[in-house]
């Protein structure tokens, strides 16, 4: 009985998170629709109030318009004209204290994430953590800047190490780049491998041959 009820659970229950994730995706659109509306009811005449409130009633047409809304706001967002407004709302929101750090901080950081020209979390390594002998997966975020890069001696990488199994949370650390592994799995089937608990192991790429850490950039 113990087996037939195992072998049940992994039926049911890749299905039920995906539902749970997609109803908690389909709500928290809906709710971005019905502030939405509640902005238009604020400022509406009173004529139109019981037309305004009759679309809230329309099942998944929040889904339909948050993803128009997205659409238009990518279109706007990448020609000349809106870009140009984007940067006057940044210089705008720069001027606002305590929000200015907030927006710019999460700004960089999404830009670098998502932007299709940002190197971030586009290549899985390995690397010794928590100590040398431990091994676990990470991502190379980039290369150290600014002051930091001045006290560091030689080539080194930013690399983020997630938790398992939430990989949502994390450790930066900045390493040799001699002491770091690439490895040739993607960063989707990274992790699948992180978030499963080393469960879900990637197939290796064929006729891959080990690879040894990266060597030092020679100097000049």
């Amino acid at each position: 009985m113990k087996r037939f009820l195992v072998a049940g659970v992994l039926v049911w229950l890749p299905l039920a998170i995906t539902v749970y994730v997609l109803l908690w995706l389909v709500g928290l659109m809906d709710g971005v629709f019905g502030a939405l509306l509640s902005a238009v009811a604020a400022i509406a005449p009173a004529s139109a109030q019981s037309g305004i409130e009759r679309l809230r009633d329309w099942p998944g047409l929040g889904v339909v318009v948050v993803f128009v809304l997205l659409l238009a706001t990518g279109i706007f967002a990448t020609n000349f004209f809106g870009q140009w407004w984007l940067r006057q709302w940044d210089r705008l929101v720069g001027k606002i204290p305590i929000v200015k750090s907030i927006y710019s901080s999460v700004k960089q950081v999404s830009d670098t994430l998502f932007s299709s020209s940002g190197q971030a979390f586009r290549e899985a390594v390995l690397v010794q953590y928590p100590r040398a002998g431990a091994w676990t997966i990470a991502f190379v975020t980039g290369k150290p800047g600014g002051e930091v890069a001045e006290h560091l001696p030689g080539d080194y990488l930013s690399i983020y190490v997630p938790t398992t199994p939430n990989p949502t949370s994390g450790f930066f650390l900045m390493l040799p780049r001699a002491d770091v592994i690439e490895l040739d799995m993607s960063v989707d089937a990274a992790l699948k491998y992180i978030i499963s608990m080393g469960v879900v192991v990637p197939a290796a790429a064929p006729g891959a041959a080990p690879k040894l850490p990266l060597a030092r950039t020679p100097a000049g």
